[in-house]
């Protein structure tokens, strides 16, 4: 295998809502202003987080998970990312020894130094036993020091860097401030697009963290790869009609660029400002925030006919979560306000005020197995007789129904495509 160094930092937290979105994308946009290339990782299935870093870094991010995008691809990704950044940060998932695997299982396999951001509010010196707790938890973890986030002094931060085990590095602090704070909603953070102060807020945090401890690079980390084979041109001529805005905007960077190297046309389109469908031969409608736009969607009959000659016309269809829940017969939000949408499932849809899925997902379709995730606030009645379920590789109780209908297919489930290419392009293939 072929070498290439970089400077990386994994940025990782004893739980979730430590402010590591916010840490990372202060770091990011802090070194994209030095004029650094900047290549930010999501670890872990998530899309609301990598489109504030996204917006922070300036280039596309991309998620890496031993499981679901699996080292071998997790690790060319790295090692792709190497030959033209000047920096790779990666935001960890949940807390830093949280899941299987877990980010930390994520940083030691590919030694990339370990960043904790710890919530030091209403915290002296037992920030310093957090630290201690973090970097010595598991052996051999290359933990580098740590960073503490809302703060509410200057005296406060120097209170917490003087409780540090000896040996451990303090990368700065940033104080509590609703001008730093990242909005959120029900699945998490607030879409970038939708944040209109977003950059104002994200050079905020990052000037605060520049004050704080300057903007120096971290150690360069070697990265083993080589280039990978060509894709096969599966989708060659295929125009896919791809559903992207505000109300479903879910959507895998790597998925994108996998269609495309299999030869594929995206095209893109809105439904809800769009009335008709591009033409196209196949549609991907992903997840996203239907239920907050619902009498929008509901209004455009024309584009919801257009759908349904689209799949009574034979052509592919995929729809993930919210693209699901479009297809409906109804959806009902979570204040009961209850709108007709596409009709084309035989199913109604009920937001609900908690969590109802979180987990990771394998599926064995006809076509290949896919890898993906779950993670929804509604409930689905639904006539069909399932095609398939997913299973977790953690627990068995969640396992998500996949619909077929025609050549429509449909479920919770947000597919990680590179996972089997080969399965992917069947899915779209006219």
């Amino acid at each position: 295998m072929n070498t290439r160094s970089c400077p990386a930092l994994l940025i990782a937290a004893p739980a979730s809502g430590q402010g590591k979105t916010t840490v990372t994308a202060a770091l990011a946009r802090m070194h994209t202003r030095q004029g650094r290339r900047v290549q930010v990782f999501k670890c872990g299935p998530d899309f609301l987080d990598p489109m504030i870093l996204q917006r922070a870094s300036g280039r596309p991010v991309y998620q890496l998970d031993l499981w679901m995008t699996g080292e071998v691809e997790s690790r060319q990704l790295l090692w792709h990312a190497a030959g033209d950044a000047d920096l790779i940060l990666i935001e960890g998932v949940m807390g830093l020894f949280d899941g299987t695997p877990s980010a930390a299982d994520l940083a030691r396999r590919f030694g990339v130094p370990i960043l904790g951001v710890i919530d030091g509010s209403g915290m002296a010196q037992t920030f310093g036993a957090m630290a201690h707790g973090l970097a010595h938890y598991q052996p051999d973890l290359p933990f580098a020091g740590v960073l503490a986030n809302k703060l509410g002094s200057t005296r406060h931060a120097e209170i917490l860097r003087d409780c540090l085990p000896e040996g451990m590095h303090w990368y700065g602090a940033l104080p509590r401030d609703p001008a730093l704070a990242l909005p959120s909603r029900h699945l998490g953070l607030v879409q970038a697009d939708e944040v209109d102060d977003i950059d104002v807020r994200l050079n905020a945090a990052a000037d605060a963290l520049e004050a704080s401890a300057g903007a120096r690079l971290p150690e360069a980390v070697r990265f083993e790869g080589e280039p990978g084979a060509e894709v096969e041109p599966l989708l060659a001529g295929v125009r896919i009609g791809v559903a992207r805005d505000a109300a479903f905007a879910f959507l895998y960077q790597a998925n994108l660029d996998l269609l495309r190297r299999m030869g594929a046309e995206l095209v893109f389109f809105s439904p809800l400002v769009d009335s008709m469908l591009p033409d196209v031969d196949s549609l991907y409608l992903p997840g996203g925030y239907p239920e907050l736009h619902l009498q929008q969607l509901a209004a455009d009959s024309e584009l919801a006919e257009a759908i349904r000659r689209h799949h009574r016309a034979g052509k592919p269809m995929l729809a993930e979560c919210g693209g699901m829940l479009y297809l409906c017969e109804t959806l009902t939000d979570a204040e009961g306000l209850s709108a007709e949408l596409v009709g084309l499932l035989p199913a109604r849809a009920v937001m609900q005020k908690r969590l109802t899925a979180l987990a990771l997902q394998q599926v064995a379709f006809p076509e290949g197995v896919l890898r993906g995730h779950t993670f929804h606030h509604s409930s689905l009645d639904c006539a069909l007789e399932p095609l398939a379920r997913g299973e977790c590789p953690n627990y068995r109780r969640t396992a998500e129904a996949v619909y077929r209908l025609g050549r429509t297919t449909a479920s919770y489930i947000h597919l990680y495509l590179p996972s089997d290419p080969n399965a992917a392009a069947a899915l779209f293939r006219p």
